[in-house]
């Protein structure tokens, strides 16, 4: 969120939601896991402003399925019915591996773009 309240960046092409993709890959690398235990990892990464609603998360999951990059299997759940539970295949690591590419280049975008601005105006930096 930002600190400004005369700031409308939120719908200026800066949302996140693409980077739960990402998000998703880097923690399902870490371990498998179920749809359930992904969503409350990701409010624990910090990296979002805000828990998507399970449906998005459920709809990346499904659509990196059918892309091969994750794969599921029913697993036997302790009392309860089978849980799905997810991890990352080789073509997700590949493709973790191209979003990391991506974040550095655009992080460095941005790097550059906050030192051109406060060597332009050095007086407004915030």
């Amino acid at each position: 969120m930002c600190e400004s309240e005369n700031c409308h960046c939120e719908g200026s092409g800066l949302k996140v939601e693409g980077f739960i993709v990402p998000c998703i890959l880097f923690l399902l690398k870490e371990k498998p896991a179920h749809g359930y235990e992904i969503m409350d990892k990701l409010g624990n990464l910090g990296f979002l402003d805000s828990l998507p609603d399970p449906s998005v998360v459920y709809r990346h999951l499904r659509n990196l399925e059918e892309e091969g990059k994750v794969k599921s299997e029913l697993v036997p759940g302790s009392g309860g019915p089978a849980r799905k539970v997810y991890s990352i295949t080789p073509g997700g690591e590949d493709y973790l591996e191209m979003w990391i590419l991506k974040i550095r280049r655009r992080k460095a975008s941005l790097e550059s773009f906050l030192k051109l601005y406060e060597e332009t105006y050095p007086a407004d930096n915030i």
